[in-house]
């Protein structure tokens, strides 16, 4: 059995009382049914599936779960010590793309050391022994160097590129100069080998120009991030300070501005660095004024919603809904559709599942799994 007929056949024998969890909604396009399939869930942050049908999903206290048949797992044993503070704590996962031979998962979390705490990506192997599982040979392959006690702003989304290395956002800390500070691994998007090595094609691997593991520079902090086919590289979605979120396509040894420049402006209204623009500094595919909180990105490539194909489908948690970017078969973002405002509450994570129904994560001390499919 493939990994698409073991995922429907997965989904088939989710038990009645999940199913019976379901509404109809009508989108400006097409009418999707949207189904509770798991709820209980401490702050879930990260979610993705593994080849079998079954997923792998974290919570942010510290603790990693599977979803199989409908049925949350106890706890994975295993886990390394989280700072779970604030908005820190075990945060994304992701699948290794050859798991079905190596078993091995990769997850971020706020890593507690000397100063406090910072982002950090650890891997592990997955070991499951009939109900119980538990992660073997835990090794951290990426550690942020300058910790401190701020407890937001980690970033922390994980997105294999098709070469097989690995992306990584982090936040500025809360701290906003340091996402200019190209010896600071914060407001980054860092990129790594699975074992922790610096890939030869880095923009600095010599680091003559910034730390080698930095991909691209001046991020507040993104949230959400993805793999684009469509423009062949990788997007991120960040949160700005007051207005100003943005959907960049981080690019070898840019610069993204923040906190330089900016669409939006401080929680107190002040002016944030230049204005809006500024020579050496990017602008943002598209923004959004008033902010939204985007977390969880996901470039939707599936079957089900054909109407849907190549468009950007973003959480919020500010408005508790999901925003579709409505895009041109160059990329060109041509327009906004929000969906399921209020519905379901805050939206931290989006996923496609191999069958083409989108998967969200809410953000809540009782955090469910909702899975959105076609209705007609």
């Amino acid at each position: 059995m493939n990994r698409f007929s073991s995922f429907l056949a997965a989904i088939a024998l989710m038990p009645c009382p999940a199913l019976a969890q379901s509404t109809v909604l009508q989108t400006e396009a097409v009418p999707i049914e949207t189904e509770v399939i798991a709820e209980g869930l401490r702050n879930p942050w990260g979610l993705d599936f593994l080849p079998d049908g079954d997923a792998i999903v974290t919570e942010r206290p510290g603790r990693i779960r599977i979803l199989s048949r409908g049925a949350l797992s106890k706890p994975v044993a295993g886990v390394p010590e989280v700072a779970a503070r604030g908005q820190g704590g075990l945060l994304d996962i992701v699948a290794a793309p050859d798991f079905a031979s190596s078993n091995l998962v990769f997850f971020s979390f706020s890593e507690p050391g000397r100063g406090g705490a910072g982002t950090a990506v650890a891997r592990a192997k997955l070991v499951r022994d009939g109900a119980s599982a538990r992660l073997e040979d835990v090794t951290v392959i990426f550690s942020m160097a300058k910790k401190t006690t701020v407890t937001r702003h980690f970033g922390s989304r994980l997105v294999f590129a098709p070469d097989g290395t690995l992306f990584v956002t982090t936040g500025d800390r809360g701290e906003r100069d340091r996402a200019q500070d190209m010896q600071d691994h914060a407001g980054s998007i860092i990129r790594i080998n699975v074992d922790g090595s610096i890939p030869a094609d880095n923009p600095s691997p010599d680091g003559s120009k910034h730390l080698p593991e930095i991909w691209s520079k001046g991020h507040r902090n993104a949230q959400g991030a993805a793999y684009d086919p469509v423009l062949g590289g990788l997007l991120t979605v960040e949160h700005g300070d007051k207005g100003g979120d943005e959907v960049n396509q981080p690019q070898a040894g840019k610069n993204y501005g923040w906190p330089v420049i900016s669409y939006g402006v401080s929680y107190a209204g002040r002016k944030i660095g230049v204005g809006s623009e500024a020579p050496g500094y990017e602008q943002p595919l598209f923004y959004w004024d008033p902010s939204i909180a985007p977390s969880g990105l996901a470039v939707y490539q599936g079957d089900m919603f054909p109407e849907w194909k190549g468009d950007l489908i973003v959480g919020s948690l500010k408005f508790a809904l999901v925003s579709r970017l409505d895009r041109d078969e160059s990329g060109k973002i041509l327009g906004e559709e929000r969906m399921l405002q209020g519905a379901f509450g805050r939206i931290r994570d989006i996923n496609v599942a191999p069958d083409g129904s989108i998967w969200l994560l809410t953000d809540e001390r009782d955090g469910r799994i909702i899975r959105l499919s076609r209705a007609d």
